[in-house]
């Protein structure tokens, strides 16, 4: 099942530059499996020691907040689009 994830500036050194790939995956979790298979050093940007997702990353799917959906487990269709958005900060 391929899904499209666009990636954030900061971690495109990860994907040899690359702004969009076409990942497979029926979860997050899954989905971060792959990444981390294709793009070596990626999943510690997005995940902690525990394998939970960092708090300051935003997963979406489709436009919608994983965090409003099933978070990690969020399943992941043909043709979805998953957007990784590092939180920002400021005052």
């Amino acid at each position: 099942m391929a899904v499209k994830v666009l990636i954030p500036t900061p971690l495109q050194k990860f994907t040899n530059n690359q702004a969009a790939l076409n990942c497979e995956g029926g979860s997050i979790v899954e989905l971060l499996d792959t990444l981390e298979q294709n793009c070596p050093g990626i999943k510690a940007r997005l995940c902690d020691d525990q394998g939970e997702l960092r708090r300051f990353v935003n997963f979406y799917v489709n436009s919608e907040d994983i965090r409003f959906l099933n978070g990690k487990d969020t399943p992941l269709q043909d043709g979805d689009e998953v957007s990784i958005v590092p939180a920002v900060a400021g005052g």
